[in-house]
């Protein structure tokens, strides 16, 4: 810096601006500033960047061709440092071992990931599955209810059809709409089996799958309803699991859905009041 005499000042063995200030003598402050200004800090105000060693390390081993991840397990910093650190530099060029071994690392760690998370699926499910415990009549009662009306067939005020007709291809579901006739009292002889079907699959062994789980004859089945097959239609019910649907109806049913229909609404309304 020069002064106003001309004599040049060397300032940076002078610690702060009071110094600088005795020195000149100079007591206006903006004086003072006008003089400074453009005046680069001495070094030693300079504060330190604790990250200047990481830096340099994280380009050192960027360098010898280590990924960010290696560099993160390395240096213990984020990954998103170490990108702004590199960015500059060349990308490895890996070899073909390397990047197979990359590979399977890859698919262990995932694999272990899935087996984590399956563990604490089936945890969560054997839970959920032990708060039902055993059921009373009273609630397979509602849970037949609830069922039917969400699946059954139901009566239109443009279509009129009081008919106990049920529709699904959960063998679980058909089994406890099952139960829940039992439990209403309607005798097997009053049902009616129908398997629906898509005519591009193994017909007889779908037959065969519904007459044993619901313990009738093969005979007992109504006719099959076949759907026809669309070649241009990519299906996902496909293979040895798909065995259709089966259609459970109950014979002069009109009485029992009409108490049905009342059922569902009891149990709507007794809802609603706890909405309010």
């Amino acid at each position: 810096m020069t002064h106003a005499s001309g004599k040049y000042e060397n300032f940076e063995e002078l610690r702060d601006r009071r110094q600088i200030r005795d020195r000149l003598r100079v007591d206006n402050n903006d004086i003072l500033n006008r003089l400074l200004e453009g005046e680069p800090a001495p070094e030693w105000t300079k504060r330190p960047n604790a990250k200047d060693d990481l830096r340099a390390k994280a380009r050192e081993l960027r360098l010898q061709g280590m990924t960010y991840d290696a560099i993160q397990v390395e240096l213990g910093c984020s990954k998103g440092s170490i990108s702004l650190w590199v960015r500059d530099l060349p990308k490895p060029v890996r070899s073909r071992t390397a990047i197979e071994q990359a590979r399977l690392a890859g698919r262990m760690r995932w694999d272990h990931e899935l087996a984590v998370r399956d563990a604490e699926r089936q945890q969560t499910k054997a839970a959920a599955k032990a708060d039902i415990g055993t059921m009373t009549d009273r609630e397979l009662f509602f849970a037949g209810v609830a069922l039917y009306w969400a699946e059954g067939c139901k009566d239109k005020s443009y279509s009129r059809r009081e008919t106990v007709t049920f529709i699904n291809s959960d063998p679980d579901v058909i089994v406890v709409h099952l139960a829940w006739l039992d439990l209403l009292g309607v005798e097997r002889e009053h049902l009616r089996y129908r398997v629906m079907i898509h005519e591009s699959a193994d017909v007889e062994a779908a037959e065969r799958y519904w007459t044993e789980l619901v313990r009738i004859d093969t005979p007992a089945l109504q006719k099959t309803t076949l759907k026809k097959h669309n070649p241009k239609t990519v299906r996902k019910n496909v293979g040895d699991n798909y065995r259709g649907c089966l259609v459970v109806r109950v014979s002069r049913g009109a009485d029992l859905y009409r108490r049905i229909e009342e059922w569902w609404c009891g149990i709507s309304s007794q809802a609603k009041l706890r909405l309010r």
